[in-house]
């Protein structure tokens, strides 16, 4: 388990332009810091994780707006194809081994229907790639084509040595015409279009060298699990296989969680995570990595010109506080680091550094930030809450852990080393 000195953790905040203006630094100034903090470690696992490049044809973010709107292949597919490319091409040149996307590849948020019937792209002869999308709400021939485009964009990173590991999103798996909660055929839908990377341990092999050390498909919360040990009204109803996974790898352990599964939208398993957790330290797990769609906790972050809030609570603390109590207790426990999207942003945070009633030093890294709209409609006080960004992670032999988080402005200007922490043994 990962174990903070007395401190609890070495944060290194970039320092060209100070710790107050979050400034940052280029990729190459960037690597010779790493390499004076770390000249002697070896690297035993890099992997890299972000979420969040689907597209939104009504609310566009500043650099399609600048360019007119979106382009022809984005307003059929809905993705943000430049950034995503762009943040692709960068996690590839920082070789990262592992690539976890944390939820909202797609618009989605349709009513999907039986797989049965929906086997192929020509649904009764009528599906016509022009007539996409059909707005905010699809139809399930547009989830499998907009699936298909992702997929299509990420093909090359497994075949250039990056194994992509997916995490469900609420646009995944909630139905906007349902009033934004999700459903088993979208449930359904994911596996359709997913299963194929939960995990193929021979494909992970043939990229990563090795198999995973442990994985057990089976190990999923069940129907009729609880999600919190305080509350016995809320259980999964539906198949959670494929949603909620994890795996070890070189001393690490991996844990994925579905954030919003039906019938308890905007939740975390934490009692599955918690008898997870501990059955990987069990085994030896020496870190501890957790990949959801929803932040535990939302960033809160204010508009500079009043000082007042501009965000509302769209985490876990939007939903339930009992149950984000639970998960991040655990989270805590094991020293975990959580990384999240769903709030199109960058931010690092300790949410509970200085909490008197729960104090406790865990991360959370919110990278949602892979080409959606971004979450702030004005300027903030904080120069990268309007950044692509993605976080990059090296795991030493020493047992440290750094957390490189990187990223470009809508203006496509030159990529920066935005933020940086080291977790020391």
């Amino acid at each position: 388990m990962l174990q903070l000195t007395n401190m609890r953790f070495r944060s290194t905040l970039i320092a060209v332009l100070g710790i107050a203006l979050l400034g940052s630094i280029s990729i190459a100034q960037a690597r010779d810091h790493r390499e004076e903090d770390h000249d002697d470690d070896d690297v035993v696992l890099a992997f890299a994780t972000v979420g969040d490049s689907r597209q939104d044809p009504i609310a566009l973010d500043p650099s399609q707006v600048a360019q007119g709107g979106l382009t022809g292949q984005d307003k059929i597919w809905l993705q943000n194809t430049k950034s995503w490319s762009r943040i692709m091409r960068s996690i590839q040149a920082q070789k990262a081994k592992l690539l976890f996307f944390n939820g909202d590849m797609v618009m989605g948020y349709g009513n999907g229907t039986a797989l049965n019937d929906y086997k192929t792209t020509n649904v009764n002869g009528t599906w016509k790639p022009t007539s996409l999308p059909s707005g905010l709400t699809t139809d399930t021939t547009d989830f499998y084509a907009q699936y298909a485009f992702w997929r299509g964009m990420v093909a090359n990173l497994m075949e250039a040595g990056t194994y992509v590991v997916p995490v469900p999103g609420n646009h995944e798996t909630q139905c906007k015409s349902c009033g934004k909660k999700a459903t088993a055929d979208n449930e359904n839908i994911w596996r359709d279009n997913m299963s194929d990377l939960i995990l193929d341990t021979n494909r992970f092999a043939g990229i990563l060298g090795a198999a995973p050390d442990y994985y057990d498909p089976k190990n999923h919360p069940q129907i009729g699990d609880l999600l919190t040990s305080a509350e016995a009204n809320k259980a999964y109803s539906t198949d959670q296989s494929e949603l909620s996974y994890s795996f070890d790898f070189k001393g690490s352990h991996f844990a994925i969680i579905n954030t919003d599964a039906t019938g308890v939208d905007g939740r975390a398993p934490a009692v599955w995570l918690a008898a997870d957790m501990a059955a990987a330290k069990d085994r030896g797990a020496r870190h501890f990595f957790i990949f959801g769609h929803k932040p535990a906790y939302t960033y809160k972050f204010t508009d500079p010109a009043t000082g007042k809030p501009i965000t509302k609570l769209s985490g876990l603390d939007a939903t339930s506080v009992a149950n984000q109590k639970e998960f991040w207790d655990i989270v805590e426990q094991y020293q975990a680091t959580y990384f999240s999207g769903h709030m199109h942003t960058f931010n690092m945070q300790q949410p509970r550094l200085n909490d008197s009633t729960n104090p406790g030093t865990a991360w959370q890294v919110l990278v949602g930030s892979g080409g959606s709209p971004f979450e702030s409609a004005v300027a903030t006080n904080n120069p990268n809450d309007r950044k692509y960004a993605w976080a990059n992670v090296r795991v030493y032999e020493n047992g440290k852990v750094r957390i490189d988080a990187w990223g470009f402005d809508e203006n496509y200007g030159p990529t920066t080393l935005l933020q940086s922490i080291t977790l020391d043994q």
